[in-house]
């Protein structure tokens, strides 16, 4: 836990003692939940929103899900939402998953804060990336369509005790 001491002041690290996978990742709903997305979320073991959620309800149906952790969007300014954080690190052992909408705030080096994973939103453009050793991760957008961009969200396993991300295609 050391290495999180580098992490901004309003991060909250949440520990799950033994994380049971899949984790459901879902980011830019705006106001919009599918039931395409409830369904691919079905069976995760926690549920991360990584963003623009823009109406609580969203979260409440998650809830009825898995355990929801989220973290605040750049269109989450009602009152509501200010009581989600902007960052979060979940701790789910033995990996440290670091949760920001815009992955253009990034201000530390995960490799260096011994994160496994950086998982962001924002751009509504779905992607997997692996940078020096940490999966990057934009589920892209789950509410409304955008431009030409497909409708997704993803999924978080462990493969031979490394993280694997999927984006998973919403059938509309």
């Amino acid at each position: 836990m050391v290495a999180m001491a580098t992490a901004k002041r309003d991060d909250v690290v949440r520990h799950i003692a033994s994380p049971a996978y899949p984790i459901g990742v879902i980011s830019d709903t705006h106001g919009l939940l599918r039931d395409e997305a409830l369904a691919a979320l079905a069976g995760s073991a926690l549920i991360i929103h990584a963003g623009d959620v823009g109406e609580p309800s969203i979260l409440s149906r998650l809830r009825d899900l898995a355990p929801v952790f989220a973290v605040r969007g750049n269109v989450d300014r009602e009152a509501w939402a200010r009581v989600l954080p902007l960052t979060e690190v979940i701790q789910a052992e033995p990996h440290s998953l670091y949760v920001l909408h815009d992955l253009g705030q990034l201000d530390l080096d995960p490799r260096a804060a011994g994160l496994s994973a950086v998982i962001s939103g924002h751009s509504h453009k779905p992607r997997i990336d692996d940078r020096d050793g940490v999966l990057f991760l934009n589920p892209g957008s789950a509410g409304p369509r955008r431009f030409d961009l497909p409708v997704t969200v993803a999924r978080l396993t462990t493969v031979d005790g490394r993280l694997r991300a999927e984006i998973v295609d919403l059938p509309l």
